[in-house]
């Protein structure tokens, strides 16, 4: 991609998953790659073994824990150009079990965390010259899914603010969420059986989940050069899944 070479970028929840395809991403295309996520363990093996030059233990969810990361990767970058706000959790519970403590829990990580995030790194931005704030959201957010009424609320949630983002942060700041579809994921792979991904599998027109590195690829994208001219929206990479209602089903 155009443009990455020497970015200085933050990647929220890069410990593993999709959050730690994306590090090796933007490693490969050059760019200074810091991480921040609550897996203290996750955070010293990827900083090991791609050399980071920061991983931060913090809670998204924590304002004042944030700050406190922020100023330190801020720090060891000596900037900020990129943020991808890929932080988050989920619980597989039917709508009537929720708790309020899940509940709490799931918003505060899934959308107040990535408000926090975007915020001061916008703040950061628009003092020096400007960025690339991405969102992490959801195929969840767009249409219904069961058994995650919580995750899918943050995933909406978060739709809305990325657009509302773009337009008060425009032209310094570009505002872009990515919504991926079924990922196959540690979070993903703990959740379901063998049985249960055969089932998603086959109502996808690709007929499988998406790898890390498929979503990790759109980010570097839309971090780029190459993606000067888009803001403001929401980019579903989900195999087909959406394309025909399936998901509903």
């Amino acid at each position: 991609m155009r443009g990455l070479t020497n970015k200085r970028v933050l990647i929220t929840g890069g410990a593993s998953g999709i959050g730690a395809a994306t590090v090796a991403r933007f490693i490969q295309e050059g760019a200074h790659v810091a991480i921040l996520d609550r897996d203290a363990e996750g955070c010293t093996r990827i900083q090991r073994s791609l050399s980071l030059p920061s991983a931060i233990v913090a809670d998204v969810s924590d304002h004042a824990e944030l700050q406190s990361a922020f100023t330190a990767i801020l720090g060891d970058l000596g900037g900020l150009d990129v943020v991808i706000n890929n932080a988050g959790i989920s619980i597989r519970h039917n709508f009537l079990d929720i708790t309020p403590e899940e509940w709490n829990r799931v918003l505060a990580v899934n959308l107040t965390g990535v408000f926090y995030v975007a915020q001061t790194a916008a703040r950061h931005m628009m003092k020096h010259a400007g960025g690339v704030i991405l969102n992490m959201a959801s195929t969840n957010g767009i249409v219904g899914h069961p058994c995650y009424a919580d995750y899918n609320a943050t995933k909406a949630g978060v739709i809305e603010l990325t657009k509302s983002m773009a337009l008060e942060l425009a032209p310094k700041v570009r505002v872009n969420a990515v919504a991926p579809g079924y990922v196959l994921t540690p979070m993903q792979r703990a959740e379901y059986t063998d049985e249960m991904l055969e089932a998603v599998n086959q109502k996808i027109p690709l007929r499988r989940h998406a790898q890390p590195e498929e979503i990790a690829g759109l980010f570097a994208f839309l971090a780029s050069d190459d993606a000067a001219y888009l803001t403001g929206q929401v980019y579903v990479i989900d195999g087909g899944e959406t394309a025909g209602g399936l998901a509903s089903r």
